[in-house]
């Protein structure tokens, strides 16, 4: 991991404006909150193509279907809480039972919004999004990673949820690393045990792993960036090589990614799975790391396990 930081929001605002810039068709979508979603990089060079709907969420995600309809590739950014809570009716009813080519890009995710607190503390957004048909749901964990799904998903013709983070995490991958949609990132070959991670946990569990292996543990992380569909091969490859299987996650353990691999080794490959996540509760105010140390979210709880 290089020591370099930076949020996953503000690498989505720097390649929405490259992706702007390669094709005229995207347009992006506000909700009053452009610069915290840093739409308002894209909105500077192209103001035609920017449509701030206001604090109207839901009218926002109609709108952009609308849009979808008549050949554009809407982006819609608002707070994760907003886009998958409050507006819920309208992906679901507008969006996805269509199956609309509207990409979702929902920023401030999780207990690492920090001192917004609880009300604006989304751990549930991927349980909601991933029972939607139709809605690929992906959770990003670096700068490289987010530019390449950014611009990934306006290939896909469809409909797509995408996780963004407010709290600025190291970088993980360079330049020239492959990614697939569906296929998760193993990042390490230890037999010891498997940490599945997604979003900002991705960086502790490699923390996890370094001092680990000072101690003769060899884990391997996969860094699942896909929860729907989810990389079941994967999962399942996991399981059988390694004694141990943990998921970390900065979401509500039930629904989330713990839930999604469940699901998949009870159908499978029957065997056990530690879920480290917020366990059935709001979050809090106070400080982004202070609240994933509170909730038993960083490197120290997956060390705990061996």
């Amino acid at each position: 991991m290089k020591e370099e930081k930076k949020a996953t929001r503000e690498s989505y605002g720097e390649a929405l404006l490259e992706l702007g810039r390669e094709n005229k068709n995207i347009v992006a979508l506000d909700a009053d909150l452009s610069t915290a979603t840093k739409t308002d990089i894209f909105a500077k060079e192209f103001p035609e193509r920017f449509f701030d709907i206001g604090i109207a969420e839901a009218d926002m995600m109609g709108t952009a279907a609308g849009l979808s309809t008549c050949g554009k590739i809407p982006y819609v950014s608002t707070f994760a809480m907003f886009a998958a809570g409050r507006s819920y009716d309208q992906v679901r009813n507008s969006i996805c039972y269509p199956k609309l080519n509207v990409k979702i890009c929902a920023t401030h995710s999780g207990i690492t919004v920090g001192e917004d607190g609880a009300t604006h503390q989304m751990l549930e957004d991927i349980s909601l999004m991933r029972t939607i048909p139709n809605l690929l749901v992906m959770s990003v964990s670096d700068d490289i990673q987010t530019k390449w799904a950014v611009k990934e998903i306006s290939k896909y013709q469809g409909p797509v949820y995408l996780r963004l983070a407010r709290m600025k995490t190291n970088k993980i991958y360079e330049e020239n690393q492959k990614f697939e949609i569906g296929k998760a990132v193993q990042l390490g070959d230890g037999t010891d045990g498997t940490v599945f991670a997604t979003g900002v946990t991705v960086v502790e569990a490699l923390k996890a792993q370094e001092e680990l292996a000072k101690k003769g543990i060899n884990i391997r992380v996969v860094d699942i960036h896909t929860i729907k569909p989810i990389d079941e091969e994967m999962i399942i490859k996991c399981a059988k090589e390694t004694d141990k299987l943990i998921s970390i996650e900065d979401h509500n353990i039930i629904g989330g990614l713990g839930s999604a691999i469940s699901e998949v080794l009870v159908d499978k490959y029957p065997k056990k799975l530690t879920k480290l996540g917020i366990k059935d509760s709001f979050g809090m105010s106070g400080k982004a790391q202070e609240l994933m140390k509170h909730y038993g979210i960083v490197a120290e709880d997956i060390i705990k396990e061996f």
